[in-house]
């Protein structure tokens, strides 16, 4: 078997991917290029679908979607303005390979809770492994502090 090529971080190609992955990674990109997956929407109809997200993290995304080129920022001269985004035909290119990545993730996804736990178990020696959130136990109630006697 012949030896792995071990990447150089600082290579210029290494740097260009992780800055891609940076943004298509992100989870707030996901969401709004699936929303956009159907077609153009306006920012507040965005901020309605994507529970969580604020003002500013919306505005944010969509900019850095934009400066990407992955997004249309498209204002229509109405009184109030009316501004659409819209995937760009290289936007569209990430429709596929999230899903692909959002499908991974689901069946996958019980694997990986159970490889958690087990490290969790194996590392945290006298601890509880840290459960998943549906299952996670109520903490322990805070002890009460002792009282000395005064005699």
């Amino acid at each position: 078997m012949s030896p792995r090529h071990i990447p150089d971080p600082n290579h210029a190609s290494c740097r260009a991917v992780a800055g891609v992955l940076a943004r298509v990674g992100d989870k707030w990109t996901v969401l709004l290029v699936a929303l956009l997956s159907n077609g153009p929407m306006r920012f507040n109809a965005m901020k309605r679908a994507v529970n969580g997200i604020s003002q500013r993290m919306l505005t944010l995304t969509l900019r850095g979607l934009e400066r990407d080129g992955l997004v249309t920022r498209t204002v229509f001269p109405t009184i109030p303005p009316r501004v659409d985004y819209e995937l760009t035909p290289l936007g569209a290119t990430l429709i596929d390979t999230l899903g692909a990545i959002g499908a991974w993730a689901q069946t996958n996804g019980g694997a990986i809770e159970a490889a958690r736990i087990a490290f969790d178990l194996k590392n945290a020696p006298g601890k509880k492994a840290l459960l998943p959130a549906a299952g996670m136990p109520a903490p322990p109630a805070p002890k009460s502090p002792s009282r000395a006697r005064v005699a």
